[in-house]
């Protein structure tokens, strides 16, 4: 049965090309899978399991390995690889702060569907939110990124109901839309209010980084929380629904006039 196949357990490519490599030293050194593991004190099965794909071992294994079979670090190195082409398909938020990759960016491009755009937050809104003042200077610190000579070029899309969604008092949400309002002026900064309707793709809030060498990164908003990736399929999707998004909000000078007009309405 091929690694593929549907009707056994799904193989990772990265892990079976890391258990290739240890088989191929295993073999080379004339040892078997049992004498193997009884030199690295683990079960058979397990040194069968790494070397057909079927787990990811710790480092401090591989450096077992390395040792066991004379592999002069190859072993190591071909664990660190394997990790790297993980993190380059997927990783979750803990792995990687996406503020870090923000920071390089050269490009981002944010839709929103229920809150202020975090880098776009005043203070007083921001502290509306977050548990406490380490937390609020944080966001506030990500905010030199605004600042900054070159600035990246910055799409964002809110959803419309954001203008009604009240954090905090009405002098908060006043501050809040008239910063909005002025940075919406700043040179590459494009701020769009997407009217309240069903765009095709869209179902939650994303932010997609692009670095200077033109690679992406995104970070999408779950129920519990978030999840960072750099998988082509989904950064593919995500480009596309803001396309589509930034097609049909609208424009900047029409999105100011809205923010100017919820703001006398319904914040003063």
């Amino acid at each position: 049965m091929s690694p593929s196949s549907s009707d056994g357990p799904k193989i990772d490519p990265e892990l079976l090309g890391f258990g290739s490599e240890v088989k191929r030293f295993r073999e080379a050194s004339g040892l078997s899978q049992g004498e193997l593991a009884q030199a690295v004190n683990v079960a058979r099965s397990y040194v069968s399991h790494v070397e057909c794909g079927r787990t990811k071992c710790r480092r401090d294994f591989a450096v077992r390995l390395d040792q066991a079979l004379n592999a002069g670090g190859a072993i190591v190195e071909a664990w660190d690889d394997l990790l790297e082409k993980i993190k380059q398909i997927r990783y979750p938020t803990h792995f990687l702060a996406f503020p870090k990759v923000e920071a390089l960016a050269d490009q981002l491009r944010v839709y929103e569907s229920h809150l202020v755009y975090g880098l776009f937050q005043t203070e007083a809104y921001a502290r509306v939110l977050l548990v406490d003042d380490e937390a609020v200077a944080a966001r506030i610190r990500r905010q030199s990124l605004l600042t900054r000579i070159p600035r990246p070029m910055i799409s964002v899309v809110l959803e419309e109901s954001i203008l009604y969604r009240q954090v905090g008092s009405k002098e908060v949400m006043r501050e809040q839309f008239d910063f909005l309002v002025e940075l919406s002026r700043r040179e590459g900064i494009f701020l769009q209010i997407a009217k309240t309707a069903h765009y095709r793709g869209t179902r939650a809030s994303f932010h997609i980084a692009t670095q200077p060498d033109r690679s992406e990164i995104a970070y999408v908003v779950k129920a519990t929380g978030g999840e960072t990736t750099r998988d082509p399929a989904e950064l593919s999707r995500m480009s596309a629904v803001m396309h589509t998004l930034n097609a049909q909000a609208l424009n900047t000078e029409d999105s100011r006039t809205l923010i100017n007009k919820v703001v006398r309405e319904r914040w003063t």
